[in-house]
């Protein structure tokens, strides 16, 4: 059953990084076409900074979930490193409930933002307001999904920077 969850969450971990990685080549077309529509069509469009905010904010909420996944994002591993075998591992189980927190709660408020504002129409963009909030909701939710398979991990969870 472990295996099988973990091939589970070796899926959802690519296709975040993929994910990632779309919105990363996403924004680069979408501001390429809008320097190319500027300065070679003397016609910027309107559309171009909504979207491509939207992909640079879906590159870095998926990022970061897979960050924490990996065990890459910001931490005080000089105190880890050199605690004791026991206080290490209170101290990274508190890192993990400490970043699964910071993810469910950038998960609600995403949701509720994307929520309320999703009747509104984004300037310069046909798509709903809400659309904005759509990554920090997603990546939260990951971002707490992965904080949480670390912490559950236990005695696997061998040092900072690994994949587990």
């Amino acid at each position: 059953m472990l295996s099988s969850m973990k091939r589970s969450f070796d899926f959802i971990d690519r296709a975040t990084i993929a994910f990632a990685g779309v919105g990363l080549v996403g924004m680069a077309i979408v501001q390429g076409w809008q320097v190319f529509a500027r300065y070679v069509l003397n016609n910027s469009p309107s559309w171009t900074e909504p979207l491509a905010l939207l992909c640079m904010s879906t590159t870095m909420m998926f990022g970061a979930a897979t960050g924490v996944r990996a065990s890459r994002h910001f931490g005080f591993y000089i105190l880890v490193e050199s605690a004791r075998p026991a206080a290490r591992k209170v101290l990274l189980a508190l890192a993990h409930l400490i970043a699964a927190a910071i993810g469910a709660m950038l998960a609600l408020w995403g949701a509720q933002m994307a929520a309320e504002s999703w009747d509104y129409a984004i300037a310069g963009a046909s798509l709903p307001q809400g659309v904005v909030y759509l990554p920090l909701c997603l990546g939260g939710a990951l971002i707490t999904l992965f904080s949480l398979e670390r912490l559950f991990q236990g005695e696997r969870d061998q040092g900072v920077g690994d994949r587990g």
